[in-house]
């Protein structure tokens, strides 16, 4: 494969993995009422994943690029569960919280790698998007992992019994 080849393939991989994370992170908020700081970080997180959306359409609409692969590509990220998003298990909050920190370390490693491709491919206006992209990415991974012990302390706290941890 061309240097562009790969990068449009890997744009690709992109644009199904922002529309599987709009996917996850609207199901999140859901299912979050009782965690209004997480939900409230995930709200602001699903409105940068849409306009992230709508600047990697510009890319493909300027490098003329078919989305016709993109239905196959976002099938392929559901079937392989990259965004799984637990749901009827007594920890799903946890679980949950667990599966936004991976899969926005994912979304890190996917924009690192595509500035590099655009780069390569000769698409240098799409670097500057890429690298706004990636701090909103990093942002959010590091917002997930910091706050990944007070979710689990709240969880475990609301879940424990009465009296539990009274000896401590």
């Amino acid at each position: 494969m061309t240097f562009a080849e790969n990068y449009h393939d890997w744009l690709r991989d992109a644009y199904a993995m922002e529309k599987q994370a709009e996917k996850m992170l609207s199901t999140l908020i859901e299912r979050s009422d009782r965690y209004p700081q997480f939900r409230q970080r995930l709200e602001q997180h699903l409105i940068e994943t849409r306009h992230q959306i709508t600047r990697l359409d510009e890319i493909f609409e300027r490098n003329d690029i078919s989305h016709s692969l993109i239905k196959d590509t976002v099938s392929k990220l559901e079937a392989f569960g990259m965004a799984s998003v637990t749901t009827l298990s007594s920890d799903e909050i946890v679980k949950n919280a667990i599966s936004s920190a991976v899969f926005e370390q994912l979304e890190v490693a996917c924009y690192t790698t595509l500035i590099t491709a655009a780069r390569q491919a000769g698409d240098l206006a799409a670097v500057p998007v890429f690298e706004s992209i990636l701090q909103q990415e990093k942002s959010m991974a590091e917002w997930a992992l910091r706050h990944l012990p007070d979710i689990t302390d709240q969880f475990l706290l609301r879940s424990a019994p009465a009296g539990a941890g009274a000896k401590h």
